[in-house]
This record gives structure tokens, sequence and C-alpha cells, in this order.
């Protein structure tokens, strides 16, 4: 099994068409953690899929995404305050 990365993906999108749309598509990668902030654990070849389907999806001028990638020891010293836990493994898929 590949190893997998942990990635904090935030986005700042204006329009709401394109924000849903957005969300929408991340959860195949990731788990919403706070409004426009998800938690994905994923793989080189996920990860490039993932930033493939935000090129295609938000509007280069109008909008932004970052994605922010954690080492494990950061993982581990994240604290938490009320909401969801932090992601430790990818979520599981049902189709």
């Amino acid at each position: 099994m590949a190893d997998k990365s942990f990635l904090i993906v935030v986005y700042d999108i204006p329009d709401d068409r394109r924000r849903t749309r957005l969300h929408d598509r991340l959860l195949d990668f990731g788990s919403p953690v706070q409004y426009s902030v998800f938690e994905c654990r994923v793989d080189a070849d996920e990860r490039k899929k993932m930033q493939r389907m935000i090129l295609k999806t938000i509007s280069k001028r109008r909008d932004h995404v970052r994605i922010y990638a954690l080492c494990e020891a950061c993982v581990g010293k994240t604290w938490v305050s009320g909401g969801k836990e932090v992601l430790r493994e990818t979520p599981a898929v049902i189709v």
C-alpha cells in the first residue's frame, strides 16, 4: 500500500455553486472539518487527481484554494476542541 500524506485543504470561493461543487467533490478525498476546510489522507496519485479536479472546478481568477501537507509528527501534535477528531485514516467510500 502506498504511503498516505495528511493534507489540509482550505478554500475561499465566493460563488455558491462552485463552492458547493468543490465541497461535494472533495468528499471523495477526505472529510470536512469546518466550513471550507477538509482533512484528507491521500497517496501521491490521489493527490494529483484531487489537484486536477480542483483546477477543473474553480475559477483561477476568483477562487482561492490552499493545500497544506502535515508530517505525521505534526498530525500527532494537532489539538482539537469540539467538532470532529483529526482524520486518522482515509474514510471508506461505499459504492
